[in-house]
């Protein structure tokens, strides 16, 4: 959804970052390969392909993961948000591709069903080594082709946003799987202190990303200071939003936005009703409030989208006592009006 309440198709934007990514990917394809030709010339065609987009699909995994929390850190990461889906569809395709190899390279020649093959030509013998990693494989392409088929928003409006969000979860799932696939599968392949170490360091980045991103947002969870007689939670002084602009606090374990503009203030729940965006991390434009992640907008004094738009978010009554801001901990309806607080001077 754009300012102009108009639905975003193919844009300039949109269409820069699908380039990248897709020059990205084939600029690691060619280089993988020329690399791996170098430095093991008898390797076969089948063999070179399959790791390349194994590769190419865990380090395109690696990537998507740690877009949330860098932008969590850093604003100037959002415009990769913005289109991170196309980034998953691909990282589906290039694992498909390389378990299309697996398969037609290692199961397709024998009498068991390539698929059940998978599962009983691996045999555990009680060392790390011998684990069927290829399951592990398989499962997180199964993830991973889920979160890809339900990757368009007609799938959000169908499933409601709460369950979709909790579907793409999965992608940590799938993440561990990838992690185990690669780590015990290089134990029956090979011995490397290089793959050893960048496996390290992938797994690190993940997580410390996600930690740092945690500890920094650990100070919007606090609760605000207790409720006045009146049961109003003070959130902040006036003076400390910017204009057109907001302060996310914590009001009853929930995280509220409350922003300034023309001269009032409005407050509403941070989370938007497309994908639980931010919405205190957005701004006024037009006179609404704009999600950062993919344009959805609010008016401020109701939570409701501009028609033809039904998406409603709950809104908080407001006060102002000697430039703070006061909030009622108890949010209206979803699409409820809520009268701003206009500011004194």
């Amino acid at each position: 959804m754009s300012i102009a309440y108009q639905a975003v198709q193919w844009n300039r934007q949109k269409r820069l970052y699908d380039l990248v990514l897709v020059g990205g990917v084939a600029l690691y394809l060619l280089t993988f390969g020329a690399v791996t030709l170098l430095l093991f010339p008898l390797v076969t065609a089948e063999i070179l392909v399959m790791r390349a987009f194994g590769t190419a699909a865990f380090l395109l995994l690696n990537i998507i993961l740690v877009i949330g929390p860098l932008c969590r850190l850093d604003s100037r990461f959002l415009p990769l948000l913005y289109n991170r889906r196309h980034a998953g569809v691909t990282c589906f395709l290039l694992a498909l591709v390389h378990a299309v190899f697996v398969i037609t390279t290692y199961h397709a020649g024998g009498d068991v069903n390539p698929f059940l093959s998978i599962f009983v030509s691996g045999h555990y013998h009680g060392t790390t080594g011998s684990l069927p990693f290829q399951v592990f494989g398989f499962m997180a392409l199964m993830i991973l082709f889920l979160m890809a088929a339900t990757s368009h928003d007609f799938w959000l409006a169908n499933l409601s946003a709460p369950v979709w969000k909790t579907l793409h979860m999965l992608v940590y799932g799938a993440y561990a799987l990838l992690v185990l696939h690669v780590t015990f599968g290089a134990l029956q392949g090979e011995t490397s202190l290089r793959l050893t170490v960048a496996m390290a360091i992938s797994l690190l980045t993940v997580l410390g990303l996600h930690f740092a991103a945690a500890q920094k947002e650990r100070a919007l969870d606090r609760e605000a200071t207790p409720p006045t007689p009146a049961g109003f939670v003070d959130v902040g002084a006036v003076a400390d939003i910017p204009e057109n602009r907001a302060r996310i606090a914590c009001v009853a374990g929930e995280r509220v936005a409350i922003f300034k503009y023309n001269g009032r203030i409005s407050v509403v729940s941070n989370v938007c009703q497309h994908q639980n965006g931010p919405l205190g991390e957005g701004k006024i434009l037009n006179g609404c409030i704009t999600c950062p992640w993919h344009g959805y907008q609010y008016l401020p004094e109701t939570g409701a989208s501009p028609p033809p738009f039904v998406e409603k978010i709950p809104t908080f009554n407001v006060r102002i006592s000697h430039g703070r801001v006061l909030v009622d901990p108890q949010p209206n309806p979803a699409g409820t009006r809520a009268e701003p607080a206009a500011i004194t001077r």
